[in-house]
């Protein structure tokens, strides 16, 4: 059974850092892109960062470039999230998931599944 764990999420203040992990099982990592997502009250649901499978490339959304920073250790079949300036407007619960359709990053979201059960992000102003 493929299961998808995401931890590190707390309540920060404006400018603080935080690491996310996104821990998977019952895959093996290296063959799927790896999507980072957020959802934050009353939005949809939006990409935020994309490592593709062996780790060849990345993509970050307008609104995280320079500041989150997203990488894999296949061998702990892990991947992270490094944020840091944190803003209240990063306020989401965070989530992972597995492109099952590409191996390169840049799908739509209903590509991606394995999702798990997100992990809190608050900043506070």
């Amino acid at each position: 059974q493929v299961q998808f764990v995401e931890s590190g999420g707390a309540s920060v203040p404006s400018g603080g850092s935080l690491r996310l992990s996104c821990a998977a099982s019952g895959l093996f990592l290296d063959y799927y892109a790896i999507g980072w997502f957020r959802q934050a009250p009353g939005k949809e649901r939006e990409g935020v960062s994309c490592t593709s499978a062996s780790d060849t490339s990345t993509e970050y959304a307008d609104s995280v470039t320079g500041r989150f920073t997203i990488s894999r250790d296949n061998a702990k079949s892990t991947v992270y999230l490094q944020m840091n300036d944190l803003k209240p407007e990063d306020t989401a619960v965070y989530y992972c998931a597995a492109n099952l359709m590409r191996r390169r990053c840049g799908g739509a979201q209903h590509e991606f599944a394995y999702w798990g059960q997100g992990t809190q992000v608050t900043v506070s102003s």
